[in-house]
């Protein structure tokens, strides 16, 4: 079994051609799953952090997400994706406005995801552990992520990070990989790392030989 690991697509603030670039990646390397580290949606528009005052409103956010949302479910019919930070925004905001999760709409019911889309917070496959990697940072995420879990992992959210690392001890050998990324770091929802030395990497993960051997792929800018 080989697995395909898109990065953090953000939509709908995605890179353009990053779509076809994972559709060309998993036909290339006859994946038959597909895993989808997190981060799907931005919610630019309710997030923590500062909004752009002339970008979309939520609303208008969200129906453009669903434009982009509809080019990927034709794509990737089944697909697991893991539940990341901007995905769960709206949950956190009723979390800090006082309001029950009961009040809440569930995110697959928001994004109308297709039956073949799984929603959970991480997925083991051969011995592999796949999830967003939030807890993780610095310049090797994905090597503290495979070490703190014990077990080969593949992560997302670290934008300018991506590649394996390998740790081994009389026991074992284990890989931890980060997807990069599929943004387009000139849209707004962005502009905060305009004057970040290090930049989004555009790639996505593919992991072989059921779980023993990872491999990034860099897309051609």
């Amino acid at each position: 079994m080989n697995v395909l690991a898109i990065g953090d697509t953000h939509l709908p603030f995605e890179n353009k051609h990053y779509l076809s670039f994972c559709k060309q990646t998993q036909k290339k390397y006859k994946c038959s799953l597909t895993v989808h580290v997190g981060d799907l949606v931005d919610n630019h528009a309710i997030s923590y952090h500062e909004h752009d005052p002339d970008g979309y409103s939520p609303y208008h956010e969200m129906l453009q997400a669903d434009k982009s949302l509809a080019k990927w479910f034709k794509a990737f019919p089944k697909l697991k994706l893991c539940k990341g930070n901007h995905d769960m925004l709206a949950k956190r905001k009723g979390r800090t406005n006082g309001i029950p999760n009961r009040i809440i709409k569930n995110f697959r019911d928001v994004w109308n995801l297709p039956k073949g889309w799984q929603f959970e917070w991480s997925y083991e496959i051969n011995n592999v552990l796949y999830q967003h990697g939030d807890a993780n940072s610095g310049l090797y995420p994905h090597a503290q992520a495979c070490k703190n879990n014990r077990q080969s992992t593949v992560i997302g959210h670290c934008h300018s990070v991506a590649g394996v690392n390998w740790s081994a001890n009389n026991k074992d050998m284990i890989f931890g990989l980060s997807t990069g990324c599929g943004i387009d770091r000139m849209k707004y929802a962005f502009w905060y790392g305009k004057d970040f030395k290090f930049k989004p990497i555009l790639s996505c993960g593919v992991i072989l030989e059921n779980g023993r051997v990872p491999i990034l792929v860099p897309m051609k800018i």
